[in-house]
């Protein structure tokens, strides 16, 4: 598996619960913060459905 760089860059107000838990489960809190994960599809799955509040590398 490979490595993912998951970056935190907009804000999670107005969002709906779901997001707000799942950013939280992907180990962000703050716009700028970076986290780096393995593509397991689980992973994959969390990073689309905030894939509008993210950025994502592979590295």
């Amino acid at each position: 598996m490979a490595t993912i760089k998951v970056t935190k860059v907009k804000s999670a107000i107005n969002r709906t619960a779901n997001q707000k838990k799942t950013l939280e489960a992907l180990g962000l809190k703050k716009i700028g913060q970076t986290v780096e994960h393995t593509d397991t599809p689980s992973i994959l799955g969390m990073v689309n459905k905030v894939q509008h509040l993210v950025s994502v590398e592979t590295i």
